[in-house]
Parts: structure tokens; sequence; C-alpha cells
């Protein structure tokens, strides 16, 4: 009854567990996936969710695993660079960006919460159908009708993710994620340091057709080469329902970019040499009037799922669990806990969420486009002047919540 139930064993989920032991709160996670298998291909971790994972002493295990990005470079469709700025520490910055596959640092989470709480806390292939107000949860066997006794908890949260069941009970009228008109494909590849291995890179139209390029692994062969990501965006009238695991053909995608050999990076031939290919839309959803009914609220993607353009969904999912922890460690009753929660993020993520749609650090590219047209041009400065592209960064980091100064 003193426990917190957690429906879902993501990345929102694991990081409130360990959020929650460390300030001495029992909890309980429950995942509908019989076993957590390292899924998906590459993440990044800003400081802001570097700084909460630090703080949970996971640092230097997750920079061991992944690569310490320095700087971002936006290039348009000739391969010309517009803009670059550097991140994480280069940026001055007290803690890194890391660019991580998914899979790694979702263990990395779990072994951790399992090391700390114990393994009997984590359960695995019990599916959420159904959450009331007063704590009370109820699962099933994944794949199987077996039933678990009603479990009843301090309070229960719902980080399952955008099909979330609990959003889905809160909100039964709200429909589908909202489908952006981009389709994606993502990928990752084995491939020598691109602009010295440690830079993130964005190239070509804002909406059109543009890739986003980062390594995150190291030296994976003994031959320098990196574990590369990166992910296609191109305008697509028609999509398929989102699936993690739909596999993607290059035939689909690559045609926009066979013209793409820049003197850093030949973009056809490195999407042919994709290990894995995934493919899924672009999607989010509207924004919620409120997450907490009584002793029932959301974290994450399913309190706000968001468009991957500002390279910041985990961390705020990791924001979240902190917001969350700080707020049931005051020692209120759960219901005014998960109000004060709802009062820190809500709109906080709210905004997040309208500018990943409307102004993400992307837009840069959008910006250069309308001003050249499809063109190359001679000089970036006679485009648009380096202050014009520093305000589109800083608006987002402020927005994002980890403008430098204030994250300091």
């Amino acid at each position: 009854m003193d426990e917190v139930l957690i429906v879902g064993a993501g990345i929102g989920g694991l990081s409130l567990g360990l959020m929650l032991q460390r300030a001495g709160i029992a909890c309980r996670i429950y995942e509908a996936a019989p076993e957590l298998k390292p899924l998906g291909v590459g993440i990044n971790l800003l400081p802001h969710a570097m700084k909460e994972l630090d703080a949970l002493g996971l640092q230097d295990r997750l920079a061991g695993l992944g690569v310490l990005t320095e700087e971002a470079a936006f290039f348009n469709r000739f391969g010309q660079l517009i803009y670059k700025e550097p991140l994480g520490r280069a940026a001055g910055y007290a803690w890194p960006q890391i660019s991580i596959h998914r899979g790694d640092l979702h263990l990395v989470l779990r072994d951790a919460f399992v090391g700390a709480a114990g393994a009997d806390r984590l359960h695995l292939g019990w599916q959420c159908i159904g959450a009331a107000e007063n704590g009370t949860v109820h699962f099933r066997r994944f794949g199987s009708g077996e039933a678990l006794p009603p479990q009843r908890g301090r309070c229960v949260v719902g980080a399952d993710g955008i099909h979330s069941t609990i959003r889905k009970q809160l909100y039964p009228d709200e429909g589908e994620p909202i489908y952006s008109g981009v389709n994606m494909w993502r990928g990752v590849t084995r491939w020598k340091p691109i602009l010295g291995g440690a830079a993130m890179i964005r190239c070509g139209w804002f909406t059109h057709a543009k890739i986003v390029i980062y390594p995150i692994r190291r030296d994976i062969d003994g031959e320098g080469r990196q574990l590369v990501n990166w992910v296609v965006e191109i305008e697509t009238p028609k999509y398929e329902r989102w699936n993690w695991a739909r596999a993607g053909r290059l035939e689909d995608f690559i045609g926009p970019m066979r013209d793409w050999h820049f003197d850093w990076l030949d973009v056809p031939e490195f999407l042919r040499r994709a290990e894995v290919t995934l493919e899924y839309p672009m999607v989010d959803k509207d924004p919620l009037r409120r997450w907490s009914f009584g002793r029932v609220t959301l974290l994450g993607d399913a309190a706000h799922p968001m468009y991957p353009r500002g390279s910041n969904g985990a961390g705020q999912a990791i924001l979240d669990a902190r917001a969350l922890a700080d707020c049931l460690a005051q020692g209120s009753e759960p219901e005014a806990a998960l109000r004060a929660y709802e009062g820190r993020r809500l709109e906080a993520t709210a905004k997040v969420v309208r500018t990943n749609r409307s102004t993400p650090p992307d837009l840069i590219l959008g910006e250069v486009y309308k001003h050249t047209g499809d063109k190359p041009f001679t000089s970036i400065d006679a485009v648009i002047s380096r202050e014009e592209l520093v305000a589109i960064t800083d608006a987002y980091k402020r927005i994002a919540g980890y403008d430098r100064d204030k994250l300091r």
C-alpha cells in the first residue's frame, strides 16, 4: 500500500524507480514485455538529463558506452556548412552530452534498478489493463488470460509510452497519435569517424528531406570505426502505424539523397551500408489539460509524446521522474504530491511539444532554404547572420530546460 506502482520499464519508468529508491520510497515496476531487450537505435542525453543521471551514479558507465558529443553542425543539401556550435562540456556545461545506443541506456538503467531495489521489484510480462483513482491497478500475463490479483499502491504512475493503456483509460476519446506529415527511417552504420567523430550533424531541408547523423559507440572493431546512428526524415503523405520493429527499405527513402556526395561524407554509400533500418512515422499528441486523477498520473511519452526534433524526449521523461520523486519525497498525501508534480511539469513539457512542432533547432535548415531556395550559397553570412542562428538554438535550450546559465 505504501509502494509506488510504476507501469512501464522504459527510460522514464526505470529512472523514476531509481530516484524513488534513492529517496527511500519503495516501488515496483511492471512491464508488459516478457524480457527487456536492447531495442532501438540511437538516443541523445542532453546536459539536463545527464545532471540527473549523474546524481544516480551512472555518468561514468554511460560515458564509457556512448560518445561524448562535442558539437552540433548544420549543412544544406549541398554539404555546405551553415552553422556549428559546441555541445556538452565543450560548451561549458558541468555535464556532458552523451550519444548512446538506446538499448545500452535501457540496460544500464535496468541493471542499476535491479541492483538497488532487487530483482523482485521488476515484474516482466505483466500487461496493465487498467488503473483506478484509489491507486489500484490490474494486470494480466502478456500473451495469456492469466490475471494478477489487483495491486494497490501509494499511487500509480503510467510510464507506458505513447500507446499508454492508462492514458487511454483517462482520455478514451483522444484517438491515435497525430501524424506530422513526415516519415522517418532510422538505422546504424559502421563508419570511420565523421567530422572528428564527436559531432551531431543535421543536413538537408527542414522537412522535405533531411538526415541527422551522430556516433553512438566508439572504436567498435579495433580499426577506428564507430557505430553511427542516422535518421532520415522525408515529407510523406501516407504512413504505416507506429511500430518500433518495422523494417525499412532503402529504396523508399534514398531518392532525395542520391546525389549527396560531400567531401566529408558520401551519404548514399553511408546509407547503403546500414546494418539495420527501421521505419516509423513522426507523431506526437496534443498536450493534455491534466495528467493526474486521484492517485493516478502519467510520465514521459505517456504524458507528452513529442517529435524527436530536439533530441529531448528521453530527457523530458528523466526530468519528469526527478520532479515526481521530489514531490513524493516531501511526504504529503499522494493526491497532493501528484498535483504538485503536474504543476511543475505539465506546462513545461507542453511548451516543448509545441516548440518541437514549430521552432526546433532544425529550423535553421528551413530558414536557410527560405533565403536561398534550392541553390548553394556563396557566403552564409550574406544569407543569414550568426546572431539569428544562435537565437534559434538558444531559444530552444531555454524552453527545453538546458540553458547553460540556468542549469548551472
